[in-house]
């Protein structure tokens, strides 16, 4: 007698627990900032990708409270059937002048942007080249497309270009990575991948998830960061709910990129456009990138601040330059040990594991953002060298 549903899944289920690997939900009852209530305790919240510590500034949510009493909720429909709003269009038309390309159309998440452009892009007969380490969104946008997925090695511009150099004449190429990777922290070497792409006539995608808001002059990102303009950079990608603090993403490029997006792409056609009291809330932050610029500096400064306390304790924090500050465990169980004595300790970290990175590497996953003092961070360095010596001292249960 063959399994139910219900016995296949718990044997899954058990399976993934007793890898470590298991994931569970937290409640937080409180809204987003240095200081956070999860599952009834207060913590130092050093998880978060509010990198400029925007989602609970006053002026989003004065905007999305009027843009609510004109929009409602709701919007009611997709874009192309009754829900694009002026709210939306205005906020397509300043992330474009922000990022300095002709237009930008937006989506309802960063998952379903990288999914709708990939396979809008590229499919039966053409070329898909993904680095190693991209964001699950990508490579799952690259293999629903039916064009030839191939990864190449981190970071690694060489193999790229090997690759692209093996690729047949015919079919379209495109090459996709990361602005900014999630769980490493490290930036794409973007110039030298856009020369790439341009001496083998591919087409250069980033996801900027992580960059938006953040790097850049204006903070407009890692296209800001390293001045590629749209010819050398073709399609750029960002969310809008970790720098800017609010929610959903956008596509910009050039007015045939994104009218081919518009016709073609199945999760803009056919999903239900954002609440327009959110992208009312994303044009105040866009506006606060230039009246408080300071946290920008004041958020590198932290992450400088950081490193140098990481190293003098002699914590194996990987390389960064971002607000991303992985330290580096290993095992799978050890990380969650870390995790649960650093909550202990009131300082929420998450624990990354496989298979969101690779076996071996489990890490905790450290965020600094504007809305921390110096002070926090500190507090968070001798939590952090508490706990190491704890483990040292085999004082940390790792089952």
């Amino acid at each position: 007698m063959s399994a139910s549903l219900e016995q296949t899944l718990a044997k899954g289920l058990a399976e993934r627990q007793q890898q470590q690997l298991y994931r569970q939900r937290r409640t937080v009852a409180s809204a987003q900032g240095a200081e956070i209530v999860v599952d009834g305790q207060r913590c130092l919240n050093f998880c978060s990708n509010d990198y400029l510590g925007l989602a609970n500034h006053p002026k989003l949510i004065e905007a999305a409270r009027l843009a609510a009493d004109s929009y409602g909720v709701g919007s009611g429909a997709s874009h192309l059937v009754c829900g694009h709003s002026t709210e939306h269009h205005a906020l397509e038309e300043e992330l474009a002048e922000l990022t300095g390309r002709s237009r930008a159309l937006l989506f309802s998440t960063g998952y379903m942007a990288n999914l709708g452009a990939i396979t809008a892009l590229v499919g039966k007969g053409d070329f898909v080249f993904e680095d190693k380490l991209n964001h699950a969104s990508l490579i799952d946008g690259g293999l629903l497309s039916g064009a030839r997925f191939q990864r190449f090695l981190h970071n690694d511009v060489d193999a790229l270009d090997k690759r692209l150099s093996r690729c047949a004449d015919e079919g379209r190429k495109l090459v996709v990575v990361d602005g900014v990777f999630s769980m490493d922290g490290d930036i794409a070497p973007l110039p030298e991948l856009a020369a790439t792409c341009a001496k083998h006539d591919a087409w250069l995608m980033v996801d900027d998830a992580h960059g938006l808001g953040v790097l850049g002059g204006s903070g407009a990102g890692c296209a800001d960061q390293y001045h590629l303009d749209q010819q050398q950079l073709p399609i750029l990608m960002a969310t809008l709910g970790k720098g800017l603090g609010s929610s959903g993403a956008f596509i910009a490029g050039s007015d045939e990129l994104i009218e081919t997006l518009i016709q073609f792409s199945r999760s803009y056609i056919y999903t239900t456009a954002m609440p327009p009291m959110v992208a009312a809330a994303t044009r105040a932050s866009i506006k606060l990138l230039s009246t408080e610029s300071w946290r920008r500096g004041y958020l590198a400064d932290l992450i400088a601040f950081f490193r140098r306390g990481a190293e003098q304790l002699g914590l194996d924090i990987m390389p960064s330059s971002t607000a991303i500050q992985p330290l580096l465990i290993g095992d799978a169980g050890k990380a969650m040990a870390y995790s649960r004595a650093l909550q202990q300790r009131g300082f929420w970290v998450g624990a990354i594991r496989p298979p969101t990175v690779a076996a071996g590497s489990a890490r905790l996953r450290i965020t600094l953002t504007a809305a921390h003092s110096e002070e926090q961070v500190e507090q968070l360095l001798l939590a952090l060298a508490e706990v190491a010596a704890a483990d040292g001292r085999g004082e940390l249960d790792h089952a």
